[in-house]
């Protein structure tokens, strides 16, 4: 099948890519001709493990290309999946400027039936007014060519897209149009040869289902980390209590890991997004309120703790900090806990070493160069005369660190977790102070 991908971001990378991997013809269009330049280049320009070599791999073998041209993208493919940003408003809405413009462009060009797929994440009703923004371009023009739209939400992770592409849980299809339904049907066939995987359902309801997925899990991880820091105060373990809880097949363990909060370009966006829609329709979501503030609040645990600990005033203070992307396998540092933590000390006067395997080019981008905040060639450097360290995210090179080299580097050895990587006796037993999230230190008595 021909397809169009409008938008070279990560969801419109992943997904051509992987939809030329299993034999389709892609065309990728962006508007932004650096970003095809360096494509086009042999480069990429997010971080992906194994998108390097997919993408190299689809462009050899002549199933994907790159262009600016949007006359020539739309003449391309029968389906045109709109993959752009939606990026938040200050009222938390999506903004849907390019949702838009993409729909208009397709409007202006197509010669023929079209299916459009909003694969972005976006609002209820989008469908709808992708639809009637086409057809205001077909009525300027004079013509009427047969179009249809429909809702294919992406459930990628950065850092596995790849494998939730390839091998997905489920894909949900949004569409009344039985025409839409078979073609989505027929491209999606290659991932579904184990079992049944497609969940066919209206559009409108495909839109809330993307959604509601992550409403969910940001409700699950700011459930735990309020959780962990009860634990703290009655003296319990909060990896104990996850394990005793996520036994429950009707809990699972997924999303139970209590930490320093959720960032990233997905989870914050999608729970003020769905907040805005519920307003506006005059109905509450008094539980995204409390998810979204009890994450805003876990984000400053760790410097909390460090307060306790170090005091107020931290002039003169030096602290590493390892991990600076709002997880791991990513170099994506949107409303990530890092830029929080950072700047929290910073404010108060420290300098920080930072250190993590893929972001620091954004870092650098997001900070710039200044004197009181340098960033490592590697974790060990970053501990060179460190009051402290402070884990944000849990990187598996950080997983199993030498806590006897850790400790000749540092002036004081102490550890401030962020993510619960260690057993508190191996770090304690190797001389050091252990502050972890949820993991009380001693029993309290009643």
């Amino acid at each position: 099948m021909k397809i169009t991908m409008i938008g070279t971001g990560y969801v419109g990378l992943v997904t051509g890519s992987c939809l030329a991997e299993v034999g389709n013809e892609v065309l990728c269009l962006d508007v932004d001709a650096q970003k095809i330049d360096t494509l086009n280049s042999g480069g990429v320009p997010i971080y992906e493990p194994g998108l390097d070599a997919l993408i190299a791999r689809n462009v050899a073998a002549g199933r994907l290309s790159f262009t600016t041209d949007i006359e020539a993208s739309v003449a391309f493919g029968e389906i045109q999946f709109i993959a752009v940003g939606t990026p938040p408003d200050e009222d938390g809405s999506a903004d849907l400027r390019y949702v838009v413009e993409a729909a208009r462009n397709i409007g202006r060009h197509m010669c023929g039936f079209t299916l459009v797929v909003d694969k972005s994440t976006v609002p209820v009703g989008t469908a709808k007014r992708v639809g009637e923004v086409i057809e205001e371009e077909l009525r300027a023009r004079g013509v009427d060519f047969e179009y249809s739209v429909a809702s294919n939400p992406e459930f990628l992770k950065e850092g596995a897209a790849i494998g939730d592409f390839m091998r997905p849980d489920r894909i949900v299809i949004g569409t009344d149009d039985e025409k839409a339904a078979a073609l989505l049907r027929r491209l999606y066939a290659p991932f579904q040869r184990n079992h049944e995987r497609v969940v066919s359902m209206d559009v409108r309801s495909a839109e809330l289902t993307k959604y509601a997925a992550n409403a969910m899990l940001a409700t699950r991880i700011s459930f735990m980390n309020e959780l962990a820091l009860l634990a703290e105060e009655l003296g319990a373990d909060i990896e104990r209590v996850r394990q005793g809880i996520g036994s429950d097949t009707r809990i699972g363990y997924h999303f139970l890991y209590a930490g320093c909060g959720y960032g990233g370009s997905c989870f914050p966006k999608d729970v003020r997004a769905l907040k805005k829609m519920a307003r506006e329709k005059g109905a509450a979501l008094r539980i995204l309120d409390a998810v979204e503030e009890a994450n805003e609040a876990q984000k400053g645990v760790l410097a909390a703790k460090v307060c306790r600990r170090f005091g107020d005033d931290l002039a003169g203070r030096r602290f590493a900090l390892w991990g600076l992307a709002f997880k791991p396998n990513t170099d994506d540092m949107r409303e990530a806990p890092s830029r929080t933590l950072i700047e929290s000390l910073l404010q108060r006067g420290a300098t920080v070493s930072a250190f993590d395997p893929v972001a620091t080019p954004e870092a650098l981008r997001v900070y710039g160069e200044r004197p009181d905040l340098a960033f490592a060639n590697d974790a060990t450097t970053a501990l060179k005369g460190a009051d402290a360290l402070l884990i944000v995210t849990e990187w598996k090179a950080f997983q199993s660190p030498d806590f006897r080299t850790m400790k000749s580097l540092m002036k004081h050895p102490v550890i401030f977790d962020g993510r619960n990587l260690y057993e508190p006796s191996i770090p304690r037993d190797h001389g050091f102070e252990y502050y972890p999230i949820g993991r009380a230190l001693q029993r309290t008595e009643d």
